[in-house]
């Protein structure tokens, strides 16, 4: 039985200590720390029969009990929280994105090396998505050729406060829809060109950031991508993707509470999509921590590792280059 301890206990710390208390076989949380920690929330991580909440992470990273660290804290706390965990010899989950930077991945990278026995894997969940799998299983089959084009639509049902958009849209939101690129096509970013815009709340400008935005990639295997984004879809959380390849095309519709269609005179109607990202992808993220703790128990790489950490950080970084300097960048110059 792997024991781990979550680092952060906000909504994503709590996402995973429900999954793996009710979902992740051979899996155990025994301990959990936010400095932050509150009686309220106490009471919820107690509730799954967590024994060990601190308010000082520095306890379950010192833990010899504890085999594996998942780092759900600020973003900006994930670089040195993982490199400490992995110089302790945990193995180490970390949610995306792993920093703002490429130097503080890098230092990830090095940490890495430097403890060869330790497993990592970046938060990604959507890959574990049961119609996103579908699309890159049909294209592992080859059953759509070589891919050519790929569209990716994702929107949220709800622009979050203004404030919160000074982490970049495509540092928060839109570093999902740049993996799922790279996981879907198989492939790298080559280069990009992005344009941008606040149309939702033009008073997001003044944080430098956008609430909308179409992204082209160039992929390095030749194929071509284009992702929509929009903080705000008044029907709903709409999540779809569709890959055309050389033989055929495999596509995606959105999850919604049934599929039924009812027809009338007045029309004809059906469910809107599901509303908040935790109905549309629940399962996902107790797959990603099933597979990070099967990589545990049988020694083999984990499904999402640094270099799918570094390269979604780096196409951010080069969208935000774009969209600012409003020309397209080739991935090359982020290095």
């Amino acid at each position: 039985m792997l024991k781990v301890g979550i680092i952060g206990a906000g909504r994503i710390g709590k996402v995973h200590l429900e999954s793996i208390s009710y979902h992740v076989k051979n899996a155990v949380v025994t301990a959990m720390a936010d400095p932050f920690m509150n009686d309220e929330t106490r009471a919820f991580i107690e509730g799954f029969g967590v024994e060990k909440i601190y308010q000082d992470y520095k306890q379950i990273i010192n833990d010899p009990e504890i085999d594996a660290v998942l780092v759900c804290s600020s973003t900006d706390t994930h670089a040195p929280i993982s490199i400490e965990a992995i110089n302790a010899g945990k193995h180490v989950f970390c949610e995306k994105p792993l920093a703002n930077t490429v130097d503080k991945i890098q230092e990830i990278a090095d940490a890495l090396k430097a403890h060869p026995e330790v497993k990592f894997q970046v938060g990604f969940n959507r890959r574990f998505d049961h119609n996103f799998a579908a699309v890159r299983k049909a294209y592992d089959e080859g059953k759509i050729g070589d891919a050519q084009i790929l569209k990716i639509t994702s929107r949220d049902p709800q622009a979050p406060p203004v404030g919160y958009c000074a982490a970049s849209i495509f540092l928060d939101m839109t570093i999902h829809d740049f993996d799922m690129a790279c996981f879907l096509t198989n492939s790298d970013v080559e280069e990009l060109y992005v344009y941008a815009d606040a149309l939702i709340n033009p008073s997001i400008r003044e944080y430098g950031d956008f609430d909308t935005a179409i992204i082209s990639l160039k992929m390095a295997n030749g194929a071509l991508a284009v992702i929509d984004n929009s903080r705000q879809a008044m029907y709903g959380y709409d999540q779809r993707a569709e890959l055309f390849g050389s033989k055929g095309m495999v596509a995606t519709s959105n999850d919604t509470l049934s599929s039924a269609v009812i027809s009338t005179a007045d029309g004809v109607t059906g469910e809107k999509p599901l509303f908040f990202f935790l109905e549309r992808y629940m399962e996902s993220f107790s797959e990603e921590v099933r597979q990070f703790v099967a990589a545990v128990e049988n020694n083999t790489e984990t499904p999402v590792g640094i270099h799918a950490g570094m390269q979604s950080v780096k196409i951010a970084l080069a969208a935000e280059k774009s969209a600012n300097e409003h020309r397209a960048v080739k991935l090359s110059e982020i290095d």
